[in-house]
C-alpha cells in the first residue's frame, strides 16, 4: 500500500457546535464532510473531518459545547487560498452581511498577497487570501 497520507495531514479543534461551523467552512473555505462519526446523547462525541479536496489535509472538529479550549486566534489562523481576487471579494461580501469579518482586506504584496481574516463560530481566524506564493517558496527550496 502506498501511503500517501505522511507529513501535516490535518489540524484538529474543539467546536461548541458542530453543525453551525460545519455551515461556516462551507460558506466561506469550500470545505466538505469527508468522514462523519459519533451522535449527540450519546458516549461518542460528534466529530466531523472536513477538507476542500485539493491536498490529502484535513481540519477534524469535535463537538465540546463545554470546551475550554484555547481559541485559534486573534493571529493564529487557517489559511484557506481563493481562486480569485473576485471570489475572495464575494466571500467578504458574504462576511460582512453575516457579521463575521474582523479585518478588512490588506493587499501585502508578494508573497502574502491579498488577505483578510474572519471569525468562525467558535471565534477562531480564518485567514482568506489571494496571491499568496507558498507553493512557489516551497517549491524554489
Amino acid at each position: 500500500m502506498d501511503n500517501k497520507d505522511i507529513g501535516l495531514t490535518h489540524i484538529a479543534f474543539s467546536v461548541k457546535d458542530l453543525d453551525d461551523s460545519l455551515a461556516f467552512y462551507e460558506k466561506f473555505a469550500d470545505m466538505k464532510v469527508i468522514h462523519r462519526r459519533g451522535e449527540r446523547a450519546t458516549d461518542a462525541r460528534p466529530v466531523a473531518w472536513i477538507s476542500d479536496l485539493t491536498r490529502h489535509f484535513a481540519i477534524v472538529l469535535v463537538e465540546n459545547p463545554e470546551s475550554a479550549d484555547t481559541q485559534l486566534g486573534p493571529f493564529g489562523h487557517l489559511g484557506v487560498a481563493c481562486k480569485s481576487k473576485e471570489e475572495m471579494d464575494a466571500k467578504l461580501q458574504l462576511a460582512r452581511a453575516d457579521g463575521v469579518l474582523r479585518k478588512e482586506p490588506v493587499d501585502s504584496g508578494p508573497p502574502v498577497g491579498y488577505w483578510a481574516f474572519l471569525d468562525d463560530p467558535d471565534g477562531n481566524t480564518l485567514e482568506l487570501s489571494y496571491g499568496q506564493e507558498i507553493s512557489y517558496l516551497i517549491e524554489n527550496n
